[in-house]
């Protein structure tokens, strides 16, 4: 896992430009704490930061060879048959490391590498061969990738920091980048600074001195599901199974996190029998809140607390187990909330969904370097609940947007009202909503709500799933620990989003396919659990925190965050009972800190 970003013009002479390319490489520092390398000839220049997993001496990067250098993030899970199958077409390898693997991939099916990779990347090659920039990003989007066109080549990074260390890419953003980061509506290429794009998931992008074009290798297709609900099951036991296996290998420690979820909980059993066979002891992690337990109340999203949970899944599996305990002062802490900013360059407004996340990696990071994490299981088995609510899934918008909840209930209600009228986000929410939906495949057989049901899922596999992946990467790498996803392996997305909706919930309940093909690696109580999403604070503490900082911001008249938010909503939230406080009303808080110290850590040109 690493950090990459680079440069090509093919109007100038960038050998005179190692100082700007190695400002951008350093931006990526936390992402590649172990090494860092430049590649640069007159038109192109790579920049490397290096996370050391696999083959650790051998994979020093830019790897170079025949003309050609590369730049590569991630883990191709499936690089020893790579290397098998490439060693008998001729290829001879140095190294141990996946990064040659995918380079004399590229040698010797070029562009067409991305189809024989399983795994999660992003990397850039440089073919000089043909004075050629070629950009390719994995099916699902786990590795962030963004480029920026200039007047005669472009920009890329794994993050927008990286393009923005160069004087050619400027900090503004514009009203679609507001649209997007108010209403969580994750559009397809979609970056918050104007000019930047991301390299779509499942797309290669190239430069050349004709110009910049993209084209997909991969898409989720509508494919006629014939297993049966045992072999369905068996299938998806399977599946698990190798990813989970292959997704365990490196040379660094590795561990589980572990909420007490079904997910995770599923990960952490599969992992953890592995392991044993081989005499090793499986290492697990979980968050929690000084006082969680003892105060715990149900709410609109969670009905139980995780603790029990992942001491059942621990006491089972035998993991050793360690709980990262945190306090509202942990939570609220105004140099933490600026880390998550500066790791993830948006203000997402998160609050402790954030920090906390940011936290518990750090602390994991001390133990481990790689870590196995039960993400995107409710995308793609459908485990949200509202994916089973009337209401929501039968909403002409997006169902977590129907679904009230304290994240997505009126996110512009803090905003002020000349900017919500200027963006008219109900329009740009539907015209998403449209776009989305008319890019979904059905089968000519589907009746109206397999139709409907699949649609959901699509949504969920091409927009909200990205979200959540690209927040976990940033916090992740901002600490420099790799998280791997095994739900987000492409074998297992295709095959369950075929599989009906009935097949998907046969036992009358969320998930039944990962509830059942994992079940001999769970305790009871787990099986049986309720969705429960990520784990947030009920301490008021943590509210009365954020009042106390919004009242120093408060304070502040002329600071530009009163460009975008609505001071006397500001007010009024301060002046709340912050052990009666509404959910939404907390969160409104935490997005007007973000807004705030994102202001002044970037100082981008707002133009609306």
């Amino acid at each position: 896992m690493c950090g990459i970003t680079g440069w090509v013009a093919y109007d100038s002479d960038l050998t005179r430009q190692h100082h700007t390319l190695d400002a951008m490489t350093a931006t990526m520092a936390c992402r590649g704490p172990d090494d860092s390398g430049t590649f640069l000839r007159p038109h192109a220049g790579l920049g490397h930061r290096r996370l050391a997993i696999i083959d650790l001496p051998g994979g020093k990067q830019p790897m170079s060879t025949n003309s050609v250098a590369m730049v590569y993030s991630g883990e191709a899970y499936n690089f020893t048959e790579l290397r098998a199958e490439l060693t008998k077409l001729g290829h001879r390898f140095e190294t141990d490391s996946d990064t040659e693997v995918v380079l004399h991939g590229y040698l010797q099916w070029g562009e067409s590498v991305a189809d024989h990779l399983n795994g999660m990347y992003a990397f850039a090659i440089w073919d000089e061969r043909e004075e050629k920039l070629v950009m390719i990003r994995d099916r699902m989007g786990i590795k962030p990738f963004y480029f920026y066109p200039t007047a005669d080549g472009v920009l890329f990074g794994s993050e927008p920091k990286a393009i923005l260390a160069n004087p050619l890419a400027r900090k503004v953003v514009d009203a679609d980048g507001l649209r997007d980061l108010v209403t969580m509506t994750k559009t397809p290429g979609w970056s918050l600074w104007k000019g930047m794009e991301e390299v779509p998931p499942g797309a290669i992008v190239t430069v050349d001195r004709g110009g910049i074009r993209s084209r997909a290798y991969w898409k989720l297709d509508a494919v006629e599901h014939t297993d049966d609900q045992e072999t369905t099951v068996e299938r998806v036991r399977e599946l698990m199974t190798d990813i989970v296996h292959r997704q365990l290998v490196a040379d660094v420690p590795r561990c589980v996190l572990l909420s007490g979820g079904l997910d995770s909980s599923a990960v952490t059993g599969l992992a953890a029998a592995h392991l044993a066979s081989q005499g090793e002891q499986l290492r697990t992690f979980s968050v929690d809140f000084l006082g969680q337990e003892q105060n715990f109340h149900a709410d609109e999203m969670r009905d139980t607390p995780d603790s029990p949970f992942v001491r059942d899944v621990a006491a089972l599996v035998g993991s050793a187990h360690r709980d990262i305990v945190l306090n509202p002062s942990d939570l609220t802490d105004p140099a933490i909330r600026r880390a998550v900013i500066t790791a993830r360059d948006i203000p997402a407004g998160l609050g402790d969904m954030d920090t906390s996340l940011y936290l518990l990696f750090k602390a994991i990071r001390a133990e481990s370097t790689v870590a196995l994490s039960g993400e995107s299981a409710d995308e793609v088995f459908g485990g949200y609940r509202w994916f089973h609510d009337p209401e929501a899934r039968n909403a002409k918008t997006f169902p977590w947007l129907a679904f009230r909840n304290a994240l997505t209930t009126d996110r512009a209600s803090l905003l002020n009202k000349d900017l919500r009228d200027r963006l008219d986000l109900p329009a740009y929410v539907a015209d998403q909503y449209a776009t989305a939906v008319a890019e979904v495949d059905h089968l000519d057989n589907a009746s109206p709500f397999e139709q409907q049901m699949r649609t959901i899922c699509h949504l969920h596999l091409t927009r909200f799933v990205r979200m959540l992946l690209d927040r976990k990467d940033r916090a992740s790498m901002a600490v420099g620990l790799e998280v791997r996803v095994p739900f987000c392996d492409h074998r297992l997305v295709e095959y369950v989003y075929n599989t009906p909706w009935s097949l998907k919930t046969f036992d009358g309940r969320e998930k039944s396919l990962l509830r059942h093909a994992t079940k001999h690696v769970l305790p009871q109580s787990v099986a049986e659990r309720v969705k429960s999403p990520y784990p947030s604070t009920q301490d008021p503490a943590y509210a009365a925190a954020l009042q106390l900082q919004v009242k120093e911001v408060l304070a502040e008249p002329d600071h530009p965050v009163f460009d975008l938010v609505d001071r006397s909503w500001v007010h009024s939230a301060a002046e709340l009972d912050s052990h009666t406080m509404p959910s939404d009303i907390r969160t409104g808080l935490d997005r007007t800190l973000d807004l705030y110290h994102w202001l002044d850590i970037y100082s981008p040109e707002i133009q609306y």
